[in-house]
């Protein structure tokens, strides 16, 4: 199983602003593309050296073609619409993983 991993850190203030849009924009975006299973998750990270509130959503899919997929045809779009909603105001990174 691949797991995608998007990791954010967002400031304090736009906290509910943020979830909020995540939940209604960005998640569902993610899954209209087909690349993912319907499963995700949302996570806070509780131990992070960083300012501000690190969230992390995980998607998964068992094929390395359909994340291949989603990271040349439709990345870049998404993490754009983010960047347009929230700019200035968060870091974001990136990585996936394999479940062992």
């Amino acid at each position: 199983m691949l797991v995608y991993n998007e990791t954010f850190i967002i400031e304090d203030a736009i906290k509910d602003e943020w979830l909020q849009w995540i939940n209604d924009v960005h998640i569902p975006a993610v899954k209209a593309t087909g690349c993912f299973n319907d499963d995700h998750q949302i996570l806070t990270v509780l131990d992070s050296p960083n300012e501000g509130i690190t969230y992390c959503i995980q998607y998964t899919t068992e094929a390395i073609e359909k994340y291949s997929d989603f990271y040349y045809k439709h990345i870049n779009e998404l993490h754009e619409n983010h960047n347009k909603q929230f700019e200035g105001r968060f870091a974001l990174f990136h990585t996936l993983m394999e479940t062992v």
